[in-house]
């Protein structure tokens, strides 16, 4: 299997005893407990693999955004090229990393277009295992602004939640998964983490492209995704 080169792996993860007794107390605290209340967070290990942390151990799926105070997140109707995400709907990942990208872009001010996925491809020594892997862009002229922002991510139960079928790669030659996940009722969140740009691991790794060249191409060619040159 060839994993294509503009797909990015993700970081190693490193956390010993001490972070994982950190991260259950964390759990136990605030997301178990299910109020929707903001994470002290004052571990030294980074606010990821927390998230990540999170993701092995519990059916739940994160949402990134700017706003720091939803209490229930309702169904809204998506802008998207793929039929499982143009839906009125709540969307939300099962990947944290995923999510820390639309917490952190600032679409306020300057990011008015984003190119991105997390595939979950089979890993080739763990039976039944699927790894992560990214691509992250914004338009172009967005990027000379250093387009980031503080934002919040949202733990939300899975319980409502369906995932996107399956698809098999030309690429790779072998079927994958999707991290994106959608409910069409309304969910109230169980707990938020509140994080900044050096939260996302793949900041200095998002790229740039032209958003009229991406369109077009998307038109002629829907399957192309991501469309690049190189």
């Amino acid at each position: 299997m060839k994993i294509p080169a503009y797909l990015m792996p993700r970081p190693t993860l490193d956390t010993g005893p001490e972070e994982r007794r950190e991260f259950d107390e964390l759990i136990a605290s605030h997301v178990e407990a299910g109020m929707g209340e903001l994470i002290d967070y004052s571990s030294q290990a980074p606010k990821w693999q927390f998230l990540v942390y999170v993701a092995q151990r519990m059916e739940v799926v994160f949402h990134g955004t700017g706003d720091p105070a939803i209490a229930e997140f309702e169904p809204r109707q998506s802008d998207d090229t793929d039929e499982f995400g143009n839906q009125r709907a709540v969307y939300a990942s099962s990947d944290p990393i995923w999510s820390l990208y639309f917490a952190t872009m600032d679409r306020q001010q300057y990011v008015r277009s984003l190119l991105n996925s997390c595939l979950l491809v089979p890993d080739a020594d763990v039976d039944g295992e699927v790894l992560p892997y990214y691509f992250f862009s914004v338009n172009e002229d967005a990027l000379p602004h250093r387009p980031w922002r503080s934002g919040t991510i949202y733990i939300l139960p899975r319980s409502t939640f369906e995932q996107q079928a399956p698809r098999q790669s030309r690429t790779m030659g072998v079927e994958i998964q999707s991290a994106q996940w959608r409910s069409f009722e309304p969910v109230r969140p169980l707990a938020r983490l509140s994080v900044e740009p050096p939260d996302f691991p793949f900041l200095d790794l998002v790229r740039g492209h032209d958003v009229q060249r991406i369109r077009k191409l998307a038109r002629d060619n829907p399957d192309g995704f991501p469309w690049l040159d190189e």
